[in-house]
């Protein structure tokens, strides 16, 4: 049997890097990798004693009754994107963007904060708003690649604002309330929409070419503001009942995802829309969008226990600690880190992957683990938008006009990147932002 302990931890870590690599490159899933990776060292440094360890700590990861939001949020999603109300949201908020310059554009960015507070899922809103909001844009003269770029930012405030899926799972990793990471990030969230907004109105005033007034024909009669008014009613319900369920104290995170579900379901059924069919195709949606996240959890778990067994966490505590005496310095190396994995891996392998690691140091470096929540959400909103592999761009070239190539899309996200980095700067620079309602 290869030995594998000959290597020490130093070396270890190095040929399990390279094995990730190499695998990775190979076209693999990420949860397949992972769960190879996993055995082999197992196998190689333990022996088969230690596969009934990694087993248990897969069970009682997947076993969290938190965990059973995941799937609730992602079915609210799903059924959101089968239906009308995100078109009747959108049209409705037409009512306040009114004839400013940039106003289209700040009614995208508005809509794509209520689809997140619905949703907490990235793919379908950048979908929705690429099919609802682009065409408009591009319709009335907005320059092609802020409008873009609006799309994409706008569709990725999924990962910031609550109930997100990617605060869950961090929650689930570093092992800290969740309900209070939907608060921590839910002024952050609304900051970077804030900064998007104002790009949006500024670059209308500096060149207004690129964000036109809306022409006298697109003014809505009175009798037609009343009807597309009644287009909020329902979408703010949901978000008052999943959102206050939370923050007041009435039920849990996965309570309330329950409750979202439930609100989405009888908002189809009031509006006309529910059949079999659409539930049954929202549920097998959220079975293969589930499933994907179950297996790179498992893949990620089983990893990271085989690689704290080996005493692979002290040596990475270590070896960050080391970097510099300054606590903020090593902060930053662990955001350049995460940077960097975002720009080729999955936001959920990242989170399983790298919290069970950088969250123990983080408290060992005296900060608070929530506000580093906030910051790691804060910066898988740059790596969804990110090249060369930013799923944002990708999921708007799925529905976007055909001359719209993807050098083109992730040109125009250039400037909104920039806008998430000075988000990521100031919660970095004055972590009362995240840690405001203390």
């Amino acid at each position: 049997m290869l030995d594998l302990q000959a290597l020490g931890i130093g070396g270890g870590s190095v040929a399990m890097f390279a094995m990730l690599l190499a695998l990775l490159v190979t076209g693999m899933p990420l949860a397949f990798v992972t769960i190879l990776v996993a055995l082999t060292f197992a196998f190689g440094w333990f022996g088969p004693m230690a596969v009934p360890i990694v087993t248990t700590r897969i069970y009682s990861f997947i076993m969290q009754y938190v965990f059973v939001s995941v799937p609730m949020f992602v079915l609210m999603a799903s059924i959101l994107d089968r239906s009308g109300i995100a078109r009747d949201l959108f049209d409705a908020m037409r009512l306040f963007a009114g004839r400013i310059r940039g106003g289209l554009g700040v009614q995208t960015l508005i809509v794509a904060v209520i689809l997140a507070a619905m949703s907490g899922i990235i793919g379908g809103e950048i979908v929705l708003l690429g099919l609802l909001a682009l065409p408009q844009m591009l319709r009335l003269g907005y320059d092609k690649h802020l409008a873009i770029g609006i799309v994409c930012a706008g569709g990725a405030l999924g990962t910031m604002i609550p109930p997100s899926i990617v605060l869950i799972i961090y929650g689930l990793s570093a092992n800290v309330s969740i309900s209070e990471l939907f608060t921590a990030s839910f002024l952050p969230g609304l900051m970077l929409a804030a900064l998007y907004a104002a790009y949006v109105v500024i670059t209308g005033l500096i060149q207004p070419h690129k964000a036109p007034v809306p022409a006298q024909d697109e003014v809505v009669p009175l009798k037609e503001k009343l009807r597309l008014l009644k287009g909020l009613i329902l979408p703010l319900i949901v978000v008052v009942f999943v959102l206050g369920s939370i923050y007041g104290g009435i039920a849990s995170v996965t309570e309330a995802s329950a409750i979202g579900v439930v609100g989405v379901i009888l908002s189809t059924l009031v509006r006309g829309e529910f059949s079999l069919k659409m539930l049954m195709d929202a549920s097998m949606q959220t079975l293969r969008t589930c499933g994907m996240i179950v297996w790179i959890g498992v893949g990620a778990t089983a990893l990271i226990g085989v690689y704290n067994l080996m005493g692979g966490i002290n040596f990475i505590k270590e070896l960050l600690l080391g970097v510099s005496d300054t606590p903020i310095v090593v902060i930053l190396v662990m955001m350049l880190i995460l940077g960097v994995l975002g720009m080729f891996l999955d936001w959920v392998g990242i989170a399983l992957l790298t919290i069970p690691i950088f969250a123990p140091i983080v408290k060992t470096l005296g900060y608070d683990p929530i506000w580093f929540g906030v910051l790691f959400a804060l910066n898988m909103q740059v790596s969804f938008l990110s090249p060369p592999f930013g799923p944002a761009a990708f999921y708007l070239k799925s529905v976007a006009p055909p001359d719209i190539g993807l050098g083109t899309i992730f040109r125009s996200l250039l400037p909104f990147i920039g806008l998430q980095i000075l988000a990521l700067a100031l919660v970095l620079i004055f972590p009362e932002l995240a840690l405001w309602y203390r």
